[in-house]
């Protein structure tokens, strides 16, 4: 298992993941009203390598919070998706959360889905709030705006936990803690890739995500100051967001083949827009590699990109955060300290590994 942390940069103390989080997680609800809880057997395996690492610096108990102690069994647990269930990153994430519910016990989970509308998070949230939700797990859409949602969270005290995008608020105050990949380490190895595809020297565009969330700047500052420092032949001609969209990715990626006709590469901030450049490209009469594509987010569409030939190399964001919260929120309630992040592990396809690795993919 490939770890984002170098050398220094956070505690190497893993968090203990147990055998029982190990086979929890399915990659594979079919929407948002799909609770049935079956893991495919195509991400078995895949189950058992969600593991963390915990940041450095500060943490929070439950008395230094000043919440109550509850049975998340027999509690009420809202749970806020941000998105449509039509990205396979969003389809997992859910997935996982209400498979992880079901496998622990916890009958009293209470599902949202804001349909990528900020406004309506804004709302469900405080929604699940009223309906009495003892704690929270957020996957934002945005990371500002959520001042309304936290005053009234903190005003009953109830612990949120945030996964995939933060929040930019105060951890063990506003909320609890934070779940997701380590987005510059994201971009930095996505750098690396491009470096070895492009043998150190070309022309790169970029397909930015969603303006108005860490995960596009995150991912862009890796990636940039990668490049930099390891690959100098290498330029950033164009950048663009693609909003995180496969029909946004392709529709710039045709105005991309038009406007820089010697672009020698795309950098996709996540698999959805790979995937529509891959088909702009197809369009424009491209053949497979002739313009190299490295993306993040691990899905099987895009790793099957990699075995066809379209895409160099794609770096994982996992998505299967439901162990690893309901496991953060226990440990809290039992009064143990949680960090303020609590970096999940990613993998990284490439052609030598992406045929073999197909199963691992959501």
């Amino acid at each position: 298992m490939l770890d984002l942390a170098r050398p220094g940069a956070r505690l190497k103390t893993v968090l203990a993941v147990s055998s029982a989080l190990a086979l929890a997680v399915s990659g594979c609800a079919k929407s948002e009203d799909d609770d049935k809880g079956t893991a495919s057997p195509q991400n078995s395996q895949a189950q058992q390598q969600v593991t963390a690492t915990a940041a450095a610096g500060a943490t929070c108990t439950l008395d230094k919070f000043g919440g109550k102690k509850f049975d998340p069994k027999s509690g009420v647990v809202g749970f806020s998706q941000s998105e449509k269930e039509a990205n396979p990153f969003r389809i997992a994430e859910t997935g996982s959360i209400k498979d992880e519910a079901k496998k622990t016990g916890v009958s009293g989970l209470r599902a949202t889905n804001a349909q990528s509308q900020f406004g309506k998070q804004i709302s469900d949230v405080q929604q699940l709030i009223a309906q009495g939700a003892q704690a929270l797990v957020i996957a934002p859409l945005n990371s500002d705006g959520w001042q309304p949602v936290l005053a009234q969270a903190a005003a009953k005290k109830i612990p949120i936990i945030t996964v995939d995008r933060k929040i930019n608020a105060t951890p063990c105050k506003d909320y609890l803690t934070f779940i997701g990949s380590d987005f510059v380490a994201q971009g930095r190895r996505a750098a690396d890739q491009m470096a070895k595809a492009l043998g150190g020297k070309g022309k790169v565009a970029i397909l930015l995500g969603a303006a108005g969330n860490n995960v596009t700047t995150e991912r862009t500052q890796g990636f940039k100051d990668e490049i930099k420092a390891k690959a100098p032949g290498i330029q950033v001609t164009f950048e663009q967001t693609g909003e995180f969209t496969r029909e946004k990715g392709q529709s710039v990626t045709e105005q991309l083949v038009q406007s820089h006709p010697d672009i020698d590469a795309i950098y996709a901030e996540n698999d959805e827009m790979a995937l529509g450049a891959v088909t702009a490209l197809k369009g424009a009469g491209k053949k497979p590699g002739e313009v190299k594509i490295v993306s993040v987010d691990g899905t099987h569409a895009a790793v099957q990109g990699i075995v066809d030939g379209w895409i160099s190399a794609v770096i994982e964001s996992n998505p299967r955060f439901g162990p690893l919260a309901f496991q953060t929120l226990t440990k809290f309630l039992n009064g143990e300290p949680i960090p303020e992040k609590v970096t999940i592990s990613d993998r990284e396809y490439d052609s030598s590994n992406a045929k073999q690795a197909l199963d691992y993919a959501y």
